[in-house]
């Protein structure tokens, strides 16, 4: 017979798990913002990788697991300022965001209103792209423009799908990244505006974590449909 582990143990790892986790996007954030750069380098490979762990003991689907560890890569290859870093980087969290609109199409259901939300994005996205092509590196100005499509339709969907929470997580992360599109741009930044960007990133990668699992546990009939880490059968 296969054990079950106690609703309480749990409970007591995934509050760990976040309690970790939130330690760790601290000293990340208090580094950036002191100037600190080994904590940074040492604190911000472990969000993702936490994040996914306490998603795994709340019985998340695999796709969310998968979009958090993209995520992951992302952020280990972001720490190199080499251009070839960045393009995989970005790949890596475009993956990222194709787990999530996986995650979205399969245990998602329409709770925002498309016909607002949608052309509204759209509209963001476009005027976005076309003020940062000019100052763009002409290799970078395809990917960046790709990306920035992907990464809105998530934005979109995290909405329109899962919910407020999710769909605020989803507009965080499109901030995030527009805030790394303009240094690339090397447009004017704000003071530290590495920490802003980890700020509205790790945010909003806590939201769609969150808001995923809170939507999931919210739906009606067994845990089972959804939760592909647990069982409760022999």
């Amino acid at each position: 017979m296969r054990r079950v582990p106690s609703a309480h143990g749990t409970h007591r790892t995934r509050r760990a798990l976040l309690a970790v986790f939130a330690l760790a996007a601290a000293v990340d954030l208090t580094s950036l913002a002191t100037g600190f750069a080994p904590g940074h380098a040492v604190a911000k490979p472990l969000l993702m990788p936490l994040l996914a762990a306490y998603s795994v003991a709340s019985a998340a689907p695999r796709l969310l697991v998968a979009a958090l560890l993209c995520g992951w890569g992302g952020d280990v290859l972001l720490l190199s300022d080499a251009d070839p870093a960045f393009l995989a980087g970005m790949a890596s969290f475009a993956a990222g965001h194709v787990c999530y609109l996986a995650l979205f199409q399969a245990y998602g259901s329409p709770r925002a209103r498309v016909g607002l939300l949608a052309p509204a994005y759209a509209t963001a996205l476009v005027v976005t792209v076309v003020a940062l092509w000019p100052d763009l590196p002409a290799g970078l100005r395809v990917p960046v423009a790709g990306y920035s499509v992907l990464l809105t339709a998530m934005a979109c969907a995290s909405a329109v799908r899962f919910g407020a929470l999710t769909g605020l997580g989803g507009a965080l992360f499109l901030l995030s990244d527009t805030l790394i599109a303009t240094g690339v741009a090397d447009w004017p930044q704000l003071p530290r505006p590495d920490f802003w960007i980890m700020l509205t990133y790790s945010a909003a990668q806590f939201l769609l974590a969150s808001g995923t699992l809170r939507a999931l546990e919210a739906r009606p009939g067994p845990l089972a449909t959804y939760g592909e880490m647990r069982s409760t059968t022999p």
